[in-house]
């Protein structure tokens, strides 16, 4: 604390002038047309930057803090914080070797330099909590013992979910103002004393808006870059900030979402542990949907413990949620204390055959005693799979746009959204709003929804339970987030480790998936594993 009064001091002492470059936008051109040339059509952008939004309003207000942070600092701070787990952050804030304020301000700095260089930048981070550094003093005048908890701890929220203080936009121009309440989610993180950072740029719409789109980019936050190939790698989608800013270190952690694939895709994409829970244990109130159905939040960070500790924060009952359960905390202590011996787990011959990542990684595990069999993935019918989200998102976000939309929004439904891009699709829209156009076109009456539902959940857990079932597995091992859809409609858990890179630089995860709330055993399987395998391999701007 009294490191903190007298860095305030010092603050005070040189004065209100800041020497921070702003940033300034620049010719995009060539950069475009040069990855017009992709062979990957995810990464043949429009755009890049975002043209609707100023990107120094990102740090407005924090250019005197920044300025004596990165000269007085940064520099000693960085090896204590950067790739940290949160149980070694926390003791080292126990120890008095740097504050809650300085581990804030610490990642605020860190977003200024990378984002705000034209070599480095990701547009990973679509807005900052302007409130942070007092919520950080607060922090430190109470203090915490626990190493284990969120308390202090900064955290990036996906721009779908709701923060009173930031605009929930879901990176589309017709919701910038769209000020409104606290998620659920994120009303359980503030009272287990998390600081809300800011809110991380995604797909807009959660990747459910336009055709071919690439992942990651938004009218309001630009283009987001993978930190592994800016503009060569994908970032995934649709939770694309949270991947890139959390591998960076740009924070500690962060939430994603995901309906299919959403949390898994960017985890696996940017070396990061990802944890897709069984729909019903984490809130989805306040957070814009595409599917009542399939959507869920869930953590993504660098390590298994950050993951657990994240996830114990925000799971439990909410009276709101129609597929709410109750609290199923992760016993830390079963995860640490895990016993391998009597966990038998699947693997697929195609992937096991056809992928050098997963080959080490499966070997791995049949060298340290766990069980592992082989198995074949099972034939089973996910055919209209889309229309659950065309049907769910019609009636989810017109119901979302009600109840927690602004007043002031000049939209209430997808229709009225389309015709508000139509007014200049080329801000608003410049890859088109093909899906969207697509869901208000394409109906289908309640009762062949219901019978659909019924069928794709029955055949997503018969892809998991004759392997599991037959072979009495406790999880299978799947790769990146390829089973992601089958995991959607089976309500089942999913949890992406890191595996290394690939040769093109392309970090990989294999997938470990259980039967609905099987989380304790996933963050059981998933820490024995992380411990005696390196996978992480941090991108090149964490030196």
């Amino acid at each position: 604390m009294k490191k903190q009064i007298t860095y305030l001091i010092v603050l005070l002492i040189i004065g209100c002038e800041s020497n921070l470059k702003q940033w300034i936008t620049y010719d995009e051109k060539q950069e475009i047309e040069e990855n017009s040339n992709s062979k990957i059509k995810k990464l043949q952008y429009k755009r890049i930057q975002s043209i609707s939004t100023d990107k120094n309003e990102l740090i407005k207000g924090y250019e005197k803090e920044i300025n004596l942070f990165l000269k007085s600092k940064y520099n000693e701070l960085k090896p204590l914080i950067i790739e940290k787990s949160i149980p070694e952050i926390q003791q080292q804030i126990i120890d008095n070797k740097f504050t809650y304020y300085d581990l804030s301000l610490f990642y605020i700095s860190r977003i200024y330099l990378i984002e705000f260089n034209k070599e480095t930048f990701l547009n990973s981070v679509i807005s900052l909590n302007k409130n942070i550094l007092n919520d950080a003093m607060e922090k430190d005048k109470l203090g915490n013992d626990n190493i284990y908890s969120i308390f202090g701890i900064p955290i990036l929220l996906k721009d779908n979910i709701g923060f009173e203080s930031l605009p929930t936009t879901a990176g589309a121009y017709s919701l910038k103002d769209n000020y409104t309440e606290d998620a659920f989610i994120t009303k359980k993180l503030k009272r287990e004393g998390a600081i809300i950072l800011g809110k991380t740029n995604l797909s807009e719409w959660a990747n459910y808006f336009c055709s071919g789109c690439p992942n990651g980019y938004t009218s309001l936050g630009g283009q987001t870059l993978n930190p592994y190939g800016r503009k060569i790698i994908d970032t995934g989608g649709s939770s694309s900030g949270s991947g890139v800013a959390t591998a960076s270190n740009l924070s500690s952690v962060s939430l994603g979402s995901e309906t299919s694939g959403s949390i898994l895709s960017p985890s696996s994409a940017n070396s990061l542990v990802g944890m897709k829970p069984t729909i019903g244990n984490v809130s989805r109130s306040g957070i814009i949907p595409i599917s009542s159905t399939l959507d869920t939040a869930g953590p993504m960070t660098r390590s298994i413990i950050d993951n657990i500790i994240v996830y114990n924060a925000i799971n439990g009952y909410d009276s709101e949620d129609i597929y709410s359960k109750d609290s199923r905390d992760i016993d830390i202590e079963k995860v640490l204390n895990f016993d391998s011996s009597k966990v038998r787990l699947g693997y697929y011959k195609n992937f096991y055959e056809n992928d050098s990542l997963y080959k080490k990684a499966v070997d791995h595990i049949k060298d340290n005693n766990l069980t592992a069999i082989e198995i074949k993935t099972p034939r089973v019918n996910l055919s209209n799979f889309v229309k659950i989200l065309d049907e769910d998102m019609r009636k989810d976000l017109k119901s979302y746009l009600s109840v927690y939309g602004n007043e002031k929004l000049e939209v209430s439904d997808i229709s009225s959204i389309i015709e508000f891009n139509d007014k200049d699709s080329v801000v608003r829209a410049p890859y088109g709003q093909g899906i969207f156009k697509k869901i208000i076109n394409d109906t289908m009456n309640k009762a062949e929804f219901d019978k659909l539902k019924i069928r794709l959940m029955n055949e997503g857990n018969k892809f998991f339970n004759i392997p599991i079932d037959k072979y009495n597995l406790d999880a299978v091992i799947s790769l990146n987030n390829y089973h992601a859809g089958y995991a959607a409609v089976a309500h089942n858990p999913c949890l992406t480790i890191p595996i290394g890179l690939r040769k093109s630089n392309e970090p990989a995860g294999i997938t470990f998936i259980g039967k609905s709330f099987s989380e304790q055993m996933l963050y059981e399987i998933g820490f024995y594993f992380e411990k005696s395998y390196e996978g992480r391999v941090p991108p090149n701007n964490s030196n």
